[in-house]
């Protein structure tokens, strides 16, 4: 069974930055792909951003490209979302996904690829 566990949600003013954290722990198989997702209220949940690790690619929802970045450990267990320059638009739970032992690849930004999710994080962005 695979686990994941978010931290460094919280509430920041416009223009401010955080970073999330995301750790990994039971069978996560060969899979070297970790993602970040946010779901605001009464909205789609969305992709932000994505990692795999071999060979090394990420990817970004064009929303927060330039701000947000996404990095993780050489082990593929841990990754984290550095976001600068919020908005109010970023505020949303965040949480972070991978897909397992097996999984149907849709795209790095799909939530059908993803079968562990986390509990979320909480990221509030006041104006």
């Amino acid at each position: 069974q695979v686990q994941l566990v978010e931290s460094g949600g919280g509430s920041v003013q416009a223009g401010g930055s955080l970073r999330l954290s995301c750790v990994a722990s039971g069978n996560i198989g060969g899979s070297s792909r970790m993602a970040w997702f946010r779901q605001a209220p009464e909205k789609k949940r969305e992709g932000v951003a994505a990692i795999r690790t071999e060979p090394l690619t990420t990817d970004y929802a064009d929303s927060v490209k330039g701000r947000f970045t996404i990095y993780g450990d050489n082990a593929g267990r841990t990754v984290y979302l550095q976001m600068n320059s919020l908005i109010p638009e970023d505020t949303a739970m965040y949480y972070c996904a991978t897909p397992g032992p097996a999984y149907t690849y849709y795209g790095p930004l799909q939530d059908r690829t993803y079968n562990y999710w986390g509990q979320g994080t909480q990221v509030t962005v006041s104006s």
